[in-house]
């Protein structure tokens, strides 16, 4: 298990799986709680648009503040930002103030956090070793997601919003702790031809963002209204996608670091597509929706490592991680907000939302022909830099 001797990506994956409890407990119930607190499913697919808008255009911010006190200073601060949204969360009645309050602290949390924390794995994990990195981390997460659902659900149901969604609150802050024993990586002010080499990134990110509003954020409403808008139900649903999905995060990232990604990205993609039109076919039957849901985890621990593989290994060998980051969430920004403005503006207008869930194959399309190149080409020159290795990022 060669994969476990860097002790660095051993504690940012102790730090995931502790952020995972938050991501697949009060995150999960994000939309489903704004549904259930009187806001209309167009608007709450607006206002995760908006927030995802929002972080599109404070996001070059960071590079300032990073290169002024590091990556790991701001792995921390954005740990800590990104769970201040649950408290408020709890105070949403509708629309109203206390939802644009939702929507900015989401925006500047999400920004600060994701860009840093990606741009964190890249730069300390192996490269020949990545795929069974990123591997045990999904499956962590996997773990993790099988209990806290159901934590939430039951929470929400008995204590109600505050108390639920302040423990996840308090659970995503404690996720910072592993890092402060983690190394410190640098970031220069200024460096020239970063955002050009983070292109393919960013169009990978831009598919990706694409499926996420369909896959994810639209199908999370479809699940949970399939499912007679059950608390309980719904986190019962997630918790045993959970258990499906934890069991096959490790055996892909394994095939890709043994120079199989090609035959990897049909695996996991081919697979993802299907669950894209069982997910779709499946809206409105709550046991289909349910195996739906559960095959989509299963999916997901094979789409995660093989997307993320390329993205973390483009971004190390690029001259900064930090700015290929900001380039490649930004173009996920984009195409989620993208995404989910055409599922609010179908949905308007009375499209069923199993449709809005069949528009994210557009994205796995764009992604499948992006990754075969990128796997096709990593034996060969580097195609950024004109035939010569990249410049390590420092």
């Amino acid at each position: 298990m060669a994969f476990f001797r860097n002790s660095t990506v051993n504690l940012l994956n102790l730090h995931y799986g502790i952020h995972s409890i938050a991501l697949n407990g009060g995150a999960t119930f994000f939309a489903i709680y704004l549904l259930k607190s009187g806001v209309p499913i167009a608007a709450v697919l607006v206002s995760l648009a908006l927030i995802l808008l929002g972080r599109f255009v404070i996001r070059p911010i960071v590079i300032g503040f990073t290169a002024r006190w590091g990556l790991r200073a701001m792995v921390v601060a954005g740990t800590v930002l990104s769970a201040l949204q649950y408290p408020i969360l709890a105070e949403i009645h509708g629309v109203g103030i206390a939802l644009a309050g939702l929507i900015a602290i989401s925006a500047v949390g999400d920004t600060v956090y994701w860009t840093t924390y990606h741009a964190y794995f890249a730069a300390l994990g192996d490269d020949d070793l990545r795929g069974q990195q990123i591997g045990v981390r999904e499956a962590i997460a996997a773990v993790v997601g099988i209990a806290s659902p159901l934590l939430t659900g039951w929470m929400l149901v008995t204590f109600g919003p505050r108390a639920a969604f302040g423990t996840t609150s308090v659970i995503a802050a404690l996720a910072a702790l592993p890092i402060l024993w983690a190394p410190e990586v640098k970031v220069k002010p200024h460096v020239p031809g970063a955002f050009g080499a983070a292109i393919p990134g960013m169009l990978l990110f831009v598919a990706d963002g694409w499926v996420a509003a369909g896959y994810v954020f639209v199908w999370q409403i479809a699940l949970f209204v399939s499912l007679g808008q059950s608390l309980l139900a719904y986190g019962g649903a997630v918790a045993f996608a959970a258990l499906v999905g934890a069991i096959g995060a490790l055996t892909l990232g394994r095939h890709i670091d043994a120079g199989h990604g090609k035959q990897a990205v049909w695996y996991a993609f081919g697979m993802f597509a299907l669950i894209v039109v069982l997910r779709a076919i499946a809206t409105g039957n709550a046991l289909i929706a349910v195996l739906a849901n559960a095959f989509g985890a299963l999916a997901a621990c094979l789409y995660i490592p093989t997307l993320m593989t390329a993205v973390y290994t483009l971004a190390k060998r690029s001259p900064c991680t930090l700015r290929f980051h900001v380039a490649t969430e930004g173009g996920w920004d984009i195409g989620g907000a993208t995404g989910l403005l055409a599922a609010a503006l179908a949905t308007g207008l009375g499209t069923p939302l199993s449709a809005s869930i069949l528009l994210s194959l557009a994205g796995v399309a764009a992604i499948i022909i992006m990754l075969r190149r990128y796997y096709a080409s990593i034996r060969r020159p580097w195609p950024m830099s004109g035939g010569n290795p990249p410049r390590a990022n420092t």
